[in-house]
């Protein structure tokens, strides 16, 4: 896979699961628990993303296939998928889709299952991040490249677990007009990335929209 496609996909996956941006969700839903609580809840939820992710890289193509659906047919709709969360993000709201709904939020915040619901699904590993991975995964065309869209995916869950097993100490230093800037400067670039995907999903499955006017 060529540099720039693999620097495309970690802003793609940088914006989608962008630490930052869910720390204070996550410094929000574990208020009243100790450091030491904290970080054993960010260490489940690395693991528990990383699991997912491994699952969607290398088994998702294989799911959509079973279901009819091409990978350009995906990419349609993940673009539309993305947008919606990019969108959402430049106007400063939360999609329940990516984050969970307030209900679902507060009912599994004392449950033993918070790390993997809603914290890791959806709000980590959800449709916008399913679909990035099936698309990305998708335009490997061997097991090397396959394996750099997973070192890529790696890197960004390596960050996550820092920002999260330090929460409370980046908590503290991040302003909120910090957190403002980081979420609109990621949806602009995750807006971007939307509509890449939907000009690339409708031209293949419409080649006549790729048509030059007048050919």
């Amino acid at each position: 896979m060529e540099e720039a496609e693999l620097i495309k996909a970690f802003g793609a996956f940088l914006a989608i699961m962008n630490p930052f941006v869910n720390l204070p969700i996550f410094l929000a839903m574990t208020e009243g628990y100790s450091v030491s609580d904290q970080r054993q809840l960010a260490t489940r939820i690395a693991l528990y993303s990383a699991c997912m992710c491994a699952i969607i890289l290398f088994a998702g193509h294989q799911i959509i296939a079973f279901f009819g659906i091409t990978i350009d047919q995906f990419r349609i709709a993940g673009g539309i998928v993305l947008a919606h969360i990019a969108w959402s993000m430049l106007n400063g709201n939360n999609v329940s889709s990516h984050h969970g709904s307030d209900e679902e939020q507060s009912t599994m915040k004392d449950l033993s299952g918070l790390a993997f619901y809603p914290i890791t699904f959806p709000m980590i590993v959800g449709p916008g991040t399913i679909a990035t991975i099936i698309i990305y995964a998708g335009h490997a065309s061997s097991l090397s490249q396959t394996l750099e869209v997973a070192a890529v995916v790696g890197v960004i869950l390596v960050l996550l677990f820092v920002v999260l097993f330090f929460a409370s100490a980046i908590g503290r230093v991040l302003s909120n007009t910090m957190r403002v800037i980081t979420t609109r400067l990621m949806g602009m670039i995750l807006l971007s990335i939307a509509v890449a995907m939907l000009v690339a999903g409708l031209s293949a499955v419409f080649p006549f929209l790729a048509a030059a006017p007048g050919t």
